[in-house]
């Protein structure tokens, strides 16, 4: 009975847990993979290392906890999208707009981000280790007082 009693919660541990890691709607990965468009879609969670995603609209997309280790998102429009959480380490993000976007959380270590724009943009526990950031209004300390 103890023995029983412990495969289950063992069981259930194991799908709570995994809840979380669940992947993006794959009828909308591969729109945006196909067309290169998909505004307001639910890609939480994607897995686009390394994507070429040059020029895509994302508009208003859900990215959070996204993986785009080594995406290509030049010219890409992610305005409004929510990447809260996403992974963009080694990203290519030269005139991208990220335009009231959430990128809380988000990981841009050793990302370029050249022309970048980040108007109205959430930036809280942004990490730009090693990042090459050029005429982009992301940058490290305050600001006047």
């Amino acid at each position: 009975m103890k023995r029983h009693k412990i495969t289950i919660i063992s069981c259930i541990t194991l799908l709570v847990t995994a809840l979380p890691a669940m992947a993006a709607d794959p009828d909308q990965l591969q729109q945006l993979l196909d067309t290169g468009e998909c505004q307001r879609c639910d890609l939480s969670n994607a897995q686009l290392e390394e994507a070429h995603l040059i020029g895509v609209d994302l508009r208003d997309a859900n990215l959070q906890n996204a993986n785009l280790f080594g995406a290509n998102l030049e010219g890409a429009d992610l305005t409004g999208a929510n990447l809260e959480g996403a992974n963009l380490t080694a990203a290519y993000l030269t005139n991208a707009s990220f335009n009231q976007a959430n990128l809380n959380l988000v990981n841009l270590t050793a990302a370029i981000a050249i022309d970048v724009d980040v108007f109205g943009a959430s930036m809280i526990g942004l990490d730009i280790t090693n990042a090459v950031i050029y005429n982009t209004g992301i940058g490290i300390g305050g600001g006047d007082d």
